[in-house]
C-alpha cells in the first residue's frame, strides 16, 4: 500500500500559521513513508471562494518547501459527488427533512431545557408521501440527511488513541442542503475514495466528523483511512486563529520577514516535547518523524519565540546559503566579509540592506565632538584594514585621548554609522574604508553638509592625513 495524504484547504482566504502546520505534518508523513502528498481545493462554497486564494495557497504551499503530486478541486468532481448521492439514496441512507432552522433550534432548546443531549429526533422519518407533498407545496424543499447506524463509531487514531462515539449521541448529519449543494462531509469522503487517500492528518475540531464519516465511507462500500487528529494552534493568548479573519497568516509573516525554513521548523516541534534546535531541512524532518511525539494539549504559536528563532536562524547562516538571497535583495555585490560582519545583527534578512547602505554609500554621521572625532582621524591606521584594525586603532586612540568604554566607543560609532547600535566596528570599519571613514569622523557628507561644526584645526589635521 502506498500511502497517500491530503491538504484539503477551502479557497475562502489566505492560509494562516495553523492550516500551514496541518499541510506540514501530511507532508511530512508522506515523505518518511515513501508516499504521495495530494493538494485538494475544497471549493464547492461557490459564494466564499475565490481564485486569488487558490493561486495564494499554491504559492504560500511552494514557499514553504511543499511540493504535492496531484492537485484536485472538489468543484470539478461534482459528477461523482452526485453519484454517491444517488446511491445512499437508493440504499435509503439519505432521508428528506423538511425543517427550518427556527424550527430545529426550537427544539434543540426544548431537548437542553429536559436534560437532554440536542440530537435530531427524526421526525422527517415518520412523514408519508402525502405529508411530503403538502410541505413542498407550501413552498417547502427539503435537505437530505444521512441515516446512521445505531452502532458505535470506533478507531485507532494516530495522535489521540483508541477513539469511540455512539451513534445514539450524534444527530443524522445533513450531506445535501436544500438548493441541492453539498456540505462538507459526502464530498470529503468521495474524494478520499476516489484520489486512494489512506491516512487523513486534520486539527482535533473533524473528530466527530470522524464517527459520521467512518459509516459514510462504509455506507459505500470502502474501507475508511487512518485518521490522525492534531490539536489546533491558538494564539500566544489562547485565542484560535481564522484563516478568513487573517491572523498569522503566512503572506504576513513572509512579508515581514520570516524565513520559511524558520517556520518550518518552528511549527514541526510545536505540541511536542522537542524543543526547536538547529534548522534542519524538510527531509531532515521527515526522517525523524512520529505521531507518538505529538501531544494532545493544545499548542500555543508566540510571534515572540518565532522571531527569536528566525534571529537565530540567520545568525548562523552560512554565507553560501546567504548569497542568492541577498542577490535577490539587490545586492548581487555583497560578499562573505560582508555577511559575516552583519549577520549577527540579523533579526530579518531585509535588514541588510541597511547595512549595505551604511557600508558604502552616504550617510549622515553624528558628531557629538568634534576634537575627539578629529584626534581619532588623525590616528587612524594606513590600509589594507582587516578585522585587527578596530582594536590597533582604538586602542591608540584610548591612549592618546584617555577615554575608554562607552566614552570611547559610543562616539566613534555614531560618526561611522550614524547610529548608536549595531554589528561589531570591527568587522564594519574595513568595509566602510579608510576613505569614507575619514569623511565621517569630519561629520561631513558627501555633499559636503555636516551634522555639527569641526573646528579649524580639525579640519586642517583632516585635510592633511588624505592629502599627505
Amino acid at each position: 500500500m502506498t500511502v497517500t495524504v491530503r491538504f484539503a484547504p477551502s479557497p475562502t482566504g489566505f492560509l494562516h500559521v495553523g492550516n500551514a502546520r496541518v499541510a506540514l505534518l501530511n507532508w511530512l508523513y508522506a515523505r518518511a513513508q515513501g508516499g504521495r502528498f495530494v493538494l485538494r481545493l475544497d471549493d464547492t462554497d461557490a459564494e466564499r471562494s475565490r481564485p486569488e486564494y487558490a493561486r495564494a495557497i499554491g504559492e504560500d504551499l511552494s514557499w514553504l518547501g511543499l511540493s504535492w503530486s496531484g492537485q484536485v478541486r472538489q468543484s470539478e468532481r461534482l459528477d461523482r459527488h452526485r453519484a454517491a448521492e444517488a446511491r445512499l439514496r437508493e440504499a435509503g441512507r439519505l432521508y428528506p427533512c423538511y425543517e427550518t432552522p427556527e424550527e430545529l433550534e426550537l427544539r434543540r432548546k426544548l431537548q437542553l431545557s429536559r436534560g437532554r443531549p440536542p440530537v435530531y429526533d427524526r421526525a422527517a422519518l415518520a412523514l408519508d408521501g402525502v405529508a411530503r407533498a403538502r410541505l413542498e407545496s407550501g413552498g417547502r424543499r427539503p435537505h437530505w440527511r444521512f441515516l446512521l447506524d445505531d452502532r458505535d463509531a470506533q478507531w485507532d487514531d494516530l495522535v489521540r488513541g483508541p477513539c469511540h462515539y455512539s451513534a445514539r449521541h450524534l444527530s443524522d448529519p445533513v450531506l445535501v442542503r436544500a438548493d441541492g449543494t453539498y456540505l462538507y462531509t459526502l464530498p470529503s469522503v468521495v474524494d478520499d475514495i476516489d484520489l486512494g487517500i489512506t491516512h487523513v492528518i486534520r486539527g482535533d475540531d473533524h473528530v466527530t466528523n470522524t464517527a459520521v464519516q467512518i459509516q459514510v465511507f462504509e455506507a459505500l462500500g470502502a474501507p475508511p483511512c487512518a485518521f490522525a487528529h492534531v490539536a489546533l494552534l491558538t494564539d500566544a493568548t489562547g485565542q484560535g486563529l481564522s484563516k478568513r479573519l487573517g491572523s498569522m497568516s503566512l503572506r504576513d509573516l513572509r512579508d515581514e520577514g520570516v524565513e520559511p525554513e524558520t517556520l518550518v521548523n518552528f511549527l514541526a516541534t510545536l505540541g511536542t516535547s522537542e524543543a526547536m534546535g538547529a534548522v534542519r531541512s524538510l527531509d531532515g524532518l521527515a526522517a525523524g518523524f512520529d505521531f507518538a511525539r505529538i501531544g494532545r494539549a493544545q499548542p500555543r504559536f508566540d510571534d515572540a519565540e518565532l522571531r527569536h528563532a528566525n534571529a537565530r536562524y540567520l545568525h548562523d547562516m552560512p554565507f553560501a546559503a546567504a548569497r542568492p538571497r541577498l542577490a535577490a535583495l539587490g545586492l548581487s555585490d555583497a560578499d562573505e566579509a560582508f555577511w559575516l560582519a552583519v549577520r549577527p545583527n540579523l533579526a530579518r534578512l531585509s535588514e541588510a540592506v541597511s547595512w549595505w547602505a551604511v557600508c558604502g554609500d552616504a550617510i549622515r554621521p553624528v558628531i557629538e565632538d568634534p576634537a575627539f572625532t578629529a584626534a581619532a582621524a588623525a590616528l587612524l591606521p594606513p590600509e589594507p584594514w582587516d578585522g585587527t584594525t578596530w582594536g590597533v586603532w582604538t586602542s591608540a586612540v584610548r591612549q592618546a585621548t584617555g577615554r575608554k568604554g562607552k566614552d570611547l566607543f559610543h562616539p566613534l560609532r555614531l560618526a561611522l554609522t550614524g547610529l548608536d547600535h549595531g554589528p561589531e566596528l570591527k568587522g564594519l570599519l574595513p568595509l566602510i574604508g579608510r576613505e569614507r571613514v575619514l569623511e565621517r569622523l569630519s561629520g561631513a557628507t558627501k555633499n559636503g553638509s555636516s551634522t555639527s561644526q569641526v573646528d579649524s584645526e580639525g579640519k586642517n589635521l583632516l585635510s592633511l592625513l588624505k592629502n599627505p
